[in-house]
């Protein structure tokens, strides 16, 4: 079952990113929620149409927290080909660092052999600081600033312009940050990788022995511990929380009606002035967010590309006027379920006519969809059918461009005049010469 959902998951964002990387440029409406929200920073997309639903301060920068592990997570399988047969001594100068940290811990021991495969459900499940750090100092080779570089320079390889790392834990620094919108599109990008999936959706593991299981920090997808905060659709992905500097956090993914979301809550109020602790507002946003996406929105077929969606003139073509116009692709997305498509406002930017030969499938014009006064994606429209080019029509009108033509015109109106003016002088002319001519006398005999 777990592989079941692994291939599903990464074949939605596989297919979300060749959406994404299509010559149409989409965009979403701003959808309205009728709740109120606990979080600094939310982002929401739906993984089938990569489309956002809905964002507050998405591209403002927060402190991830433990969050940042998504992208250890990233570093280290691509650098380790084998995650279960590769095995790591376990340093203990390593598990020094983080003393006096207060930091989580997956209990790792010093000079213990374990596997990246291991390490990484530590890392993920457990949300150990100590195994971030063992894997950094791993792949990095024994410099976990080399590891932090590697995670900057993927942030900015998959276009997170508004994210720096300076350790691979996420351990609160003015220096370490990201956004939600960056940090969706780092869980995105990582959920495609190997064993991700099944990971981060674990409740308990006992991957380093009966009597040191590994228990999830994420209780939406706990039953059993989860209570107000669990949520049978949620899976995965990662919790965080450095206290009041960076807040409740949480990156998740839900599926439900073969529908998947992915929800990025950054900041959600840790405790009060007294010092007591907030309800968790990240893992309350994200379940509600996905409840109202849930069952107020759906996917659909705004315009299909075998539809013929406008007509337009023809010229020089025998015994045909006019040309049916289709869009370059089919186009989906996110409404509200009680919108009705016709509502979708089109825009048509065509020319008044075309002129044969015309090929079927020659880009015409487009059309830009909006709905609620904001444009959605603006696509190409195409001639439907190839029709050819007739001479005669073509040299008549021709001919009629010449005669209608303003020279044509002067030049006849020219040539008129002159003509007249021709018949004047050479009238005038006449009558001159035939005043002029001698009167013959006659003599009388």
């Amino acid at each position: 079952m777990k592989k079941t959902i692994t291939f599903l998951l990464a074949a939605i964002i596989f297919l979300s990113s060749l959406m994404i990387n299509s010559p149409i440029k989409a965009n979403a409406a701003t959808f309205d929620i009728d709740f109120d929200t606990h979080c600094k920073s939310l982002y929401l997309e739906n993984l089938d149409t990569g489309i956002t639903v809905y964002e507050k301060e998405a591209e403002t920068r927060r402190y991830p927290a433990s969050t940042t592990k998504i992208m250890t997570y990233i570093i280290t399988v691509e650098h380790v080909k084998d995650l279960k047969n590769t095995f790591v001594k376990v340093k203990g100068n390593i598990l020094h660092m983080l003393d006096g940290t207060g930091s989580s811990m997956a209990g790792l021991k010093e000079n213990e052999k374990v596997s990246i495969y291991q390490l990484l459900c530590c890392l993920m499940i457990h949300s150990g600081n100590d195994a971030a750090l063992v894997l950094a100092d791993y792949i990095g080779k024994g410099d976990i600033s080399k590891f932090v570089g590697m995670m900057n320079a993927k942030a900015k390889e998959l276009g997170c312009e508004n994210t720096h790392f300076v350790n691979p834990h996420g351990l609160n620094d003015p220096n370490h940050y990201t956004t939600a919108k960056d940090m969706a599109t780092m869980a995105k990008y990582a959920l495609t990788l190997p064993e991700f999936s099944d990971i981060t959706n674990t409740v308990i593991s006992y991957c380093l022995g009966e009597d040191r299981y590994l228990l999830t920090t994420n209780y939406m997808i706990d039953s059993s511990r989860g209570g107000e905060y669990y949520y049978p659709y949620a899976r995965g992905i990662k919790t965080g929380s450095t206290g009041n500097d960076s807040g409740y956090c949480l990156v998740s993914t839900a599926v439900r009606n073969g529908y998947t979301y992915l929800c990025v809550a950054f900041g959600a109020p840790y405790e009060d002035k007294n010092g007591e602790p907030y309800d968790n507002g990240a893992m309350i946003d994200s379940k509600n967010l996905y409840e109202w996406a849930f069952n107020n929105l759906e996917i659909k077929t705004v315009m299909d590309k075998n539809d013929l969606v406008k007509e337009i003139k023809l010229n020089y073509a025998w015994n045909k006027d006019s040309i049916q116009l289709t869009p370059v692709t089919s186009y989906s997305t996110i409404l509200p379920d009680d919108v009705d498509i016709a509502s979708i406002d089109k825009t048509y930017n065509i020319p008044d006519s075309i002129d044969a030969p015309v090929k079927e499938g020659d880009k015409v014009g487009s059309v830009t969809l909006s709905y609620a006064n904001q444009k959605l994606v603006t696509i190409d429209l195409l001639a439907s059918e190839t029709v050819e080019r007739s001479e005669l029509l073509t040299a008549i009108d021709g001919l009629n461009t010449i005669i209608t033509s303003k020279w044509f015109i002067i030049t006849v109106i020219a040539i008129v005049v002159l003509f007249i003016a021709y018949i004047i002088v050479a009238t005038v002319y006449n009558r001159r010469k035939r005043n002029q001519r001698p009167v013959k006398k006659y003599r009388k005999f």
